[in-house]
């Protein structure tokens, strides 16, 4: 391991309260909606004050994960950070965030790295990816602090959950296997997928809404042990900052139990020049729960006919 450390700083004055901009931090389920480099997070340990997560991000253009600790401190603005285990070529990570209030409403937000890199690894290459994420991160949160709405207005998590006539094995084989969706799913008219590392997959794809809305999307998907598959959108669709989701499956005693979950940031500008004028948050909510989520249940029952398509031709007696 290199034993030379090496320090980074990036700061930003944002147009928003700091408890604002601090909770859209301390809130690290929401960094997928909200932070470009963020892919997925799932929790190990979660406390008042503390937590473990695991995290997906993007770096030099591919996906990696690490475990990360932090400390909560919302008395005096800062949130702590460090990598339990780190990926070559980074040997160790850490660092914190700070918040300190300019005027009523302007917050100056800093972000602080330090890190040390394998023998051989070249620093440059970590502090380039560090800097570009740093400021892309950094951007985002002015962005989503700075609309003047309340954070739960605009990121919204909604979710449906279904019981099908159908095995979780089968189900999570179609939504996993999406290159068969063209075939199979109405609204899908072209998938691109490709997996170059076990189980993280990115996928392009061409759709058409309910309201004859065409746009193309790219999402990395990371699918685990046939019973879940998490996905985040890198170009999310017009009105949104950010849509990332789940799929969970599991076996019931009626039929597979599928939950289809979406967390989105809403641009409120965008959703007023694709409704109306007139559109609200509220509205933008109520007309994305009702597209995204139709969505998913008529991807869900198109794979109940294909599992039972495939079960027929699998019955059939060879002549």
């Amino acid at each position: 391991m290199s034993a030379l450390a090496r320090d980074m700083r990036h700061t930003q004055v944002i147009k928003a309260a700091p408890e604002i901009v601090y909770d859209l931090v301390a809130d690290v389920t929401c960094w997928p909606v909200v932070f470009g480099p963020s892919v997925l997070v799932r929790h190990l340990h979660r406390g008042p004050d503390e937590e473990r997560f695991r995290l997906w991000a993007t770096v030099n253009g591919e996906v990696t994960n690490w475990t990360s600790r932090r400390v909560l401190d919302r008395d005096q603005r800062r949130i702590s950070f460090e990598q339990e285990r780190s990926r070559a070529p980074i040997a160790s990570m850490g660092g914190g965030w700070t918040f300190r209030e300019l005027d009523p409403g302007v917050t100056e937000v800093t972000l602080d790295h330090r890190f040390t890199v394998v023998d051989g690894a070249d620093p440059a290459l970590v502090a380039g990816a560090v800097d570009r994420n740093s400021v892309s991160e950094l951007t985002a949160l002015a962005r989503i602090a700075e609309l003047g709405h309340p954070i739960d207005d605009v990121i919204h998590t909604f979710e449906d959950t279904v019981v099908l006539d159908a095995s979780a094995a089968e189900l999570y084989d179609f939504i996993y296997h999406s290159e068969r969706w063209p075939e199979h799913v109405p609204h899908v008219s072209r998938i691109e997928l490709t997996e170059d590392a076990e189980g993280v997959q990115l996928m392009e794809m061409d759709t058409v809404t309910a309201g004859g809305i065409a746009h193309t999307t790219k999402s990395v998907r990371v699918c685990v042990d046939g019973a879940r598959i998490d996905y985040k959108q890198l170009m999310p669709p017009a009105m949104l900052f950010g849509h990332s989701g789940a799929w969970e499956f599991a076996d019931g005693r009626d039929g597979a139990v599928v939950t289809a979950r979406h967390t989105v940031a809403i641009n409120p500008e965008r959703a007023r020049e694709i409704l109306g004028a007139d559109t609200d948050l509220a509205d933008a909510r109520a007309y994305l729960g009702e597209a995204l989520g139709t969505n998913s249940r008529n991807t869900l029952l198109c794979a109940v006919r294909f599992a039972a398509a495939q079960q027929a031709d699998a019955t059939k007696s060879p002549r």
